[in-house]
């Protein structure tokens, strides 16, 4: 089955950390382990408004997206689950989630779209009687590589 995969996963690209408030987040990830705040993401629609952190260099560069909701009460809940979500860089993001959906993958609502600077697309992380694969209780972010980062990871 590998040999008619589309696309490639490149490596990790972020982890996304929720939480009800950034500032403990930042105590730990920022002042204590020494990450760089590189960026600041706000979305109503994704409700959520995060740190964007880094560790590492180049194509080697992981994000640590620090999470809070901008409304606690609204969904996405970012901070329901502390470790909200994993990035993947995918070298076709459109190709890989065109052989995943026709192979049974379900994908979260809102499709391809704009993320924190990539083109993203998450899988779900429950399955449904039409998509039976999911993420088993984690979301995954599959996020769009750019030509840099394709070519020094493939």
């Amino acid at each position: 089955m590998n040999a008619t995969r589309p696309f490639k996963v490149l490596g990790i690209q972020q982890v996304a950390i929720g939480g009800p408030g950034k500032d403990k987040l930042r105590t730990l990830w920022v002042d204590m382990l020494g990450l760089q705040v590189t960026g600041n993401f706000v979305s109503e629609r994704e409700n959520v408004d995060e740190d964007i952190c880094s560790m590492g260099s180049g194509v080697h560069r992981v994000e640590v997206d620090l999470m809070q909701p901008l409304d606690p009460d609204k969904k996405p809940a970012v901070h329901a689950t502390p470790l909200n979500h994993i990035g993947l860089w995918i070298d076709d993001l459109p190709k890989a989630v065109a052989w995943l959906g026709a192979r049974g993958v379900r994908f979260a609502p809102g499709g391809i779209r704009k993320g924190a600077g990539y083109d993203i697309c998450f899988v779900h992380p429950k399955s449904s009687d039409e998509f039976p694969v999911g993420g088993e209780g984690v979301l995954i972010e599959l996020v769009q590589a750019p030509p840099d980062v394709i070519a020094a990871l493939s």
